[in-house]
């Protein structure tokens, strides 16, 4: 058969398509917005290789920290910056406090001129957050008069809160967040090398959610098959013979698949511009950031028309298309389960030489891993047919609902198993990802050593303050039931570089009781400590023998050519020194000496790094810590403060997991979307039998029941089959990263229930037209 032959049969299917008048146009309209959802998604998938290169991008161009130990010194492209990042409830603010040093110095990116002192640029975002009745406590933090935006190339995304904020007086110090430079960017830097597990986890990912998305494309093109083939027989009539038949279908369905490519170039366009104005899971992005790579478009672009030639001609094997009618209504042969095997054997075959490589032994095989995935997903589509048919033909006596239902299914059970394909590969995939990444979690996972039901939130400053002052403005802040303030200095035996020095910690005895154990305490006592809660070698032996009450020592000892000498205090041990024992649960890694305020000179005070505050908060307080934030801001703009946890995640493989839900979501879209269209596409192939049953007396409630049914029992077997799958799925990726293989038992069950649900949603939205397509004036026809 000749390349001109096909092409001119392929042309005269896709005219029929278009002009078979209303039956037709339904069919390929069915077919194209089918295709159309699938198409959209992938295009949204090619684009997000340039999201994660454009948000990099803008992360890199306003990086404002430097990996340089040597400050440059002031000059006239030079200026200060500071980080004065905060959070308002679940929010992250990104802020900055800006101080030019000359007339060359550069500006941020996004921002057209530096914001004088007590003014700031914002975000589109925060302007908006700023100008909302709920955000009174977040204006009082921010009081700054607003005086333009940050552009698009200042940040990640249009939902994300951040400003510049104009200061003076900004000190440089050793120990202050104050930074000079005179670029903004992040130098080159020797590229990190990527956890093999974490890579294996994007790549799976991927392949789990493009699978269905290729699944439900496939079972689109063959939307309405059964009156096409009917139209078909007309053909021979006329002289086409079977392979020319064949021909002519995979022609309207390339049709179908060209107006599906249309329409799902539009639905990613609408959808790009949403995204842009919109925010899921807390990631936001640019529409510009979506522009879809153009050898990945150009690829979903081809493959997507072929994929329908294919798998028409594919289907077609089957239907035998007389002159007098289709050979589909005959009883036909079991279906066979041999070859459904191979593809899930396959896919384990391809996945077993990485068993037990972990992340000690370089890097997964990206074409195993993709292959092997790819096969046990796809061998679903194949198993469940086998599945439905093996099941609905030992099926038949019940309710007239079910008889009618297990009657339609024994005819065209493969129809009604390739609408539940895709839901059940999109759950074989949910499950063996949410294995695999509660499986590794506790890889991923490590623990902070602090217990937040102690302490709720921390609070480090930038330069040195009053304890007393310190621990009084938290007591006074609203949903604050108790604050300490610890502050810290060396000591040494001798005034400037002592041969024996150590740390020493100043707080109330209150504060002090949160590191050690004091059997009684007063203003003016001194304690050592004779352990550590943290360190490897407990003893303080020879510090406590340093310890002899009358002895001179100097409290912040200068070194070398330190800016700070002259202001060594002098201090005489006390004889009411006493030895205790270090707290294990102490709040911090508490140096051995513990001093009371009162025991120190008083030429000691201006020398004390106020090491931080920590509080306990109220809980029937709602918003206690937008409170403490705003002190904060109020007492040291500058200040660290952040909340406590019990444990800490692996900022990796936390983005991965995100990436995972926001890719679900868009999956979980297409299914509901495509198993409607395909739900729809049932009904109107039954639409006069159905009216034909009820003029014949055939209660509504009875057919509803029946269509239900139909769509219950595929449903059911698919999410079984999918559970296994997915459970033996998971299994081998955990054994691929050496992880113990347990049962997430609530996670599997959670899974299959979404995807129950998503049917159940789509199953009520057809009852309407089912409905309608239930009366008998469904016979008339013209």
């Amino acid at each position: 058969m000749s390349p001109r032959q096909w092409a001119r049969d392929l042309a005269m299917g896709a005219r029929f398509a278009v002009t078979g008048g209303r039956e037709g146009w339904v069919r390929m309209t069915l077919t194209a917005v089918g295709v159309g959802i699938g198409v959209a998604l992938l295009l949204l998938c090619t684009a997000l290789p340039n999201v994660f290169a454009a948000r990099t991008e803008v992360e890199n161009a306003r990086y404002d920290n430097t990996y340089s130990e040597k400050t440059p010194p002031k000059a006239d492209d030079t200026f200060l910056i500071a980080a004065t990042d905060t959070t308002w409830l679940d929010d992250d603010i990104r802020g900055r406090l800006l101080e030019p040093e000359g007339k060359k110095a550069p500006l941020p990116p996004g921002v057209d001129s530096f914001p004088g002192k007590g003014e700031m640029v914002v975000s589109p975002a925060l302007k908006d957050l700023l100008a909302s009745d709920g955000a009174k406590l977040l204006r009082e933090r921010l009081p700054y008069k607003i005086t333009g935006t940050i552009g698009e190339s200042g940040l990640i995304g249009s939902h994300e809160l951040a400003y510049y904020a104009g200061a003076s007086g900004l000190k440089l110090t050793d120990f202050s967040p104050v930074k000079r430079l005179t670029e903004y960017g992040k130098p080159d830097e020797k590229p990190e090398k990527t956890d093999p597990v974490l890579l294996l986890m994007v790549l799976v990912v991927f392949v789990v959610l493009l699978t269905p998305v290729a699944v439900f494309i496939a079972a689109a093109v063959r939307f309405g098959g059964e009156r096409r083939d009917r139209r078909l027989a007309a053909l021979r009539l006329v002289g086409s013979d079977s392979h020319m038949t064949r021909r002519l279908a995979a022609g309207e369905a390339l049709a179908g698949a060209l107006l599906g490519l249309v329409i799902g170039t539009g639905f990613f366009l609408l959808g790009r511009q949403t995204l842009g104005s919109g925010e899921l899971l807390g990631v936001s992005v640019w529409p510009s950031y979506l522009d879809p790579s153009p050898a990945l478009a150009a690829l979903v672009a081809v493959t997507v028309p072929v994929a329908a030639v294919l798998v028409t001609l594919l289907a077609m094997r089957g239907v035998v298309v007389e002159p007098l009618g289709v050979v589909r209504a005959a009883k036909q042969r079991r279906r066979r389960l041999w070859w459904r095997l191979i593809p899930p054997l396959a896919g384990l075959a391809m996945l077993y030489p990485l068993i037990g490589k972990g992340r000690k032994n370089g890097d997964f095989n990206q074409y195993l891993v993709i292959g092997g995935v790819l096969l046990l997903l796809i061998g679903i589509t194949a198993l469940l047919p086998w599945v439905v048919e093996a099941v609905v033909v030992r099926l038949g006596k019940g309710t007239l609902s079910w008889q009618l239902a297990i009657r339609r299914l024994q005819l065209s059970s493969g129809t009604a198993a390739r609408m539940v394909n895709g839901i059940a590969v999109a759950v074989a995939g949910a499950i063996a990802l949410q294995m695999l990444f509660t499986g590794t979690q506790s890889q991923y996972t490590k623990s902070t050593g602090k217990d937040p039901d102690r302490v709720q939130m921390q609070v480090d400053f930038s330069d040195r303050r009053s304890l007393s002052a310190v621990e009084r403005d938290f007591t006074d802040t609203k949903g604050v039931r108790a604050a300490v303030a610890l502050a810290t200095q060396e000591y040494g035996d001798t005034r400037r570089d002592p041969e024996n020095s150590n740390g020493l910690t100043v707080g109330s005895c209150a504060a002090l009781r949160e590191l050690a154990t004091l059997p009684s305490c007063k203003d003016g006592d001194v304690f050592v400590t004779r352990t550590r809660s943290h360190y490897a070698t407990p003893s303080n032996a020879d510090e406590i023998a340093l310890m002899k009450p009358g002895r001179q020592l100097y409290i912040g000892p200068s070194y070398g050519d330190a800016s700070e000498r002259g202001l060594e205090a002098p201090w005489t041990v006390p004889p009411n020194v006493r030895v205790v024992d270090a707290r294990k649960d102490s709040l911090e890694d508490a140096n051995s000496l513990l001093v009371t305020p009162a025991a120190l000179p008083a030429k000691a005070a201006p020398t004390l790094f106020t090491d931080g505050a920590y509080l306990r908060l109220d809980p029937s307080v709602p918003d206690s810590r937008e409170y403490i934030r705003n002190t904060v801001a109020r007492i040291d703009p500058l200040a660290s403060t952040y909340g406590w946890s019990a444990t800490q995640e692996n900022a990796k493989y936390t983005s991965i997991r995100t990436g995972l839900f926001v890719g679900s979501f868009f999956v979980l879209a297409l299914i509901g979307a495509s198993l409607l269209v395909s739900q729809l596409e049932q009904l109107r192939e039954r639409k006069k039998l159905l009216s034909a049953l009820v003029a014949f007396g055939t209660r509504r409630r009875t057919l509803s029941l029946s269509v239900l049914w139909q769509t219950a029992l595929p449903v059911g077997l698919g999410l079984v089959l999918a559970t296994t799958v997915g459970i033996t799925l998971g299994s081998v990726l955990l054994k691929m990263t050496r992880t113990p293989v347990a049962m997430d038992w609530a996670s599997v069950l959670t899974m299959t229930g979404v995807g129950a649900a998503v049917v159940g949603v789509v199953t009520l939205l057809s009852l309407p037209p089912l409905l309608r397509m239930m009366r008998p004036e469904g016979l008339r026809t013209e």
